[in-house]
């Protein structure tokens, strides 16, 4: 038995899944994977020496998929792992070689977004985030439910 979705709705999944493969071919040119571009991407939007659980938080990933992928950054010397002042929570630092990539890769790809961003008038960019505040907590509320 099919379930039949609104246009409407058919539009909105076609384009989100547009930007994931959009993302997904930057991160095919960059030649980082996927996870390696979100977390370089994400410490840099949160900091260095963020730790792993915030990083989870922030990516919405599971700390085993997480800690998969920050083991290979640290086997590949991108960052280094330490133990939080808990002495449970491991802390993120990047390396040199991390900071480069940061640098060299995640830096123009924030920037390119923020003039894509900006092509759009104010008024739209708000009203962009208005409604996908609300979607996102609409969606939540179902998801809770269901």
């Amino acid at each position: 038995m099919q379930y039949k979705q609104g246009q409407e709705l058919r539009e909105f999944n076609r384009l989100y899944k547009k930007m994931e493969e959009l993302y997904h071919g930057l991160a095919l040119k960059l030649e980082l994977s996927d996870s390696a571009f979100v977390i370089f991407y994400t410490i840099c939007e949160i900091g260095d020496g963020c730790s792993q659980k915030l990083l989870c938080q922030e990516l919405s990933m599971s700390k085993q998929t997480v800690n998969s992928a920050m083991r290979k950054l640290e086997q590949r010397g991108y960052v280094c792992l330490k133990k939080g002042k808990d002495g449970r929570e491991r802390q993120i630092f990047l390396t040199e070689k991390g900071e480069n990539i940061i640098k060299e890769k995640i830096h123009p790809v924030m920037e390119m977004e923020d003039r894509v961003f900006v092509k759009m008038p104010r008024e739209e960019r708000e009203e962009f985030l208005r409604l996908t505040r609300k979607y996102v907590l609409l969606m939540t509320e179902e998801v809770q439910r269901f």
